[in-house]
């Protein structure tokens, strides 16, 4: 057997989806070899549907077909998944902040920095907006940005 006719074989596609496989499992699940997995299991079945046609185009069909479902899943399937899946996206304590009510404990100028307290600990805070904000009002936590959390008004 030629080497068109063992990748035109569904065993070549079997073995290729245990690569696949396991290259995205090496690489923490990025979503990316996922769908080259997904495309080489599909040409296993595809892959006898077309025993009729001369080797040198089922090679090149093979390899089309292929290529194109590949394609196509990641292009549009892998925003999904990652979307999904919130792939990549690491949640920390720190992102639990955003929204919660906080106390001024040193006041926040317009353009400078001041004080907050939330749950117990100290944070520098800057004022979402252009106003200043007086001690011992309570704010909203809009973001942190870096070490600094950002406050307005509540």
């Amino acid at each position: 057997m030629d080497v068109y006719g063992f990748i035109l074989t569904p065993w070549f596609w079997l073995a290729l989806t245990v690569v696949f496989t396991i290259i995205e499992l090496a690489c923490a699940f990025n979503l990316v070899t996922i769908w080259f997995a997904i495309a080489s299991f599909l040409m296993i079945f595809i892959s006898g549907l077309t025993e009729l046609l001369d080797t040198p185009i089922r090679f090149r069909l093979h390899i089309g077909i292929f290529l194109v479902i590949a394609i196509v899943l990641l292009v549009f399937t892998r925003p999904i998944a990652i979307k999904k899946l919130k792939v990549g996206k690491i949640k920390t304590n720190v992102d639990d902040l955003i929204g919660r009510d906080a106390l001024v404990v040193k006041n926040i100028s317009k353009f400078g920095k001041g004080e907050i307290k939330i749950r117990g600990q100290i944070w520098t805070a800057i004022s979402d907006t252009d106003e200043d904000i007086a001690e011992n009002t309570e704010c909203v936590i809009t973001r942190i940005e870096g070490v600094k959390a950002v406050v307005r008004k509540k």
